[in-house]
């Protein structure tokens, strides 16, 4: 039987990874040079391409050498884009709206005396950022158990997700904190910040992941999004997180029919292309 391999639908590049690329190839045509706070999206094969036309990492502010710096998609705290401003260097934010609307989320709750609590890894620089938009009046957890540690727990609690996240795990979160958090006079205020295209994109690869023999999950495996991808596929079939065509192991194919693909919300078209014609190329 010829194996069948079979994309996702809804794979590629998010929009807000497309919108960043496009912002920061224009910057790099008007300057000589452009740094990026950090990563401007995980995944290694686009900062290769974008470090081609001149677009440099940099670890933090200590390490700026030229005048204009970019924030990267999961955007910063308000302080860390102040404190860049008052070197007098040119900013270029390609934060994604998605990510900015759940900075804006974080700031009214914590404007109208919310502590605000983020669902995701506060390790994460998307989930840093919005912290700092809280203004020091919120805490990231992945586990309603931490509200233990809290004595008293805040009397109103605003509660956001890292806009990468799973929303059934979120929803899940959120009924957990209900039965924990609410006593007498309490207040409780959810706003959902899940990406709509993240969502879809979970919700394709699941429906391709029910109908195959494996899924490979095309990404970084710094990229939240994509180990998110994974952990849902993993649910339903065999799946295999690549960063790239040549991680793919012939033994994997073993005795499979369906293969099926999604990718990382920063996955560029070719990387996945690669692993298709590396996928024909073993069978």
């Amino acid at each position: 039987m010829a194996l069948r391999i079979e994309k996702a639908a809804g794979i590629g590049l998010c929009f807000g990874v497309k919108r960043a690329i496009d912002i920061l190839e224009k910057a790099a045509g008007k300057h000589d040079g452009v740094e990026t706070l950090g990563a401007v999206v995980h995944n290694q094969q686009v900062l290769q391409k974008l470090a081609e036309i001149g677009v440099r990492v940099i670890r933090g502010l200590d390490d700026i050498q030229g005048d204009t710096v970019a924030i990267g998609t999961h955007g910063v705290s308000p302080q860390l884009e102040t404190e860049i401003r008052a070197r007098h260097i040119n900013v270029i934010n390609t934060t994604c709206p998605f990510v900015h609307r759940a900075q804006v989320a974080a700031r009214k709750l914590a404007k109208a005396g919310f502590f605000v609590i983020i669902y995701g890894n506060a390790n994460h620089p998307e989930v840093r950022g919005v912290l700092g938009w809280a203004n020091g009046q919120g805490e990231a957890m992945l586990d309603d158990r931490f509200i233990a540690n809290f004595d008293p727990l805040p009397r109103r609690l605003g509660v956001l997700s890292q806009t990468t996240q799973i929303p059934a795990h979120f929803t899940k979160f959120v009924k957990k904190l209900i039965d924990s958090a609410l006593t007498k006079d309490s207040e409780l205020r959810v706003i959902d910040t899940i990406c709509h295209d993240i969502r879809q994109r979970q919700a394709a690869a699941l429906e391709l992941a029910g109908r195959v023999d494996l899924m490979l999950v095309v990404g970084s495996h710094t990229s939240a999004n994509t180990n998110c991808l994974a952990r849902l596929c993993a649910q339903v079939t065999r799946t295999y997180l690549v960063e790239t065509a040549d991680k793919i192991q012939p033994s994997w194919l073993q005795g499979q029919h369906h293969i099926g693909i999604t990718a990382g919300a920063s996955t560029g078209e070719a990387t996945i292309n690669e692993v298709v014609t590396r996928l024909e190329a073993i069978t």
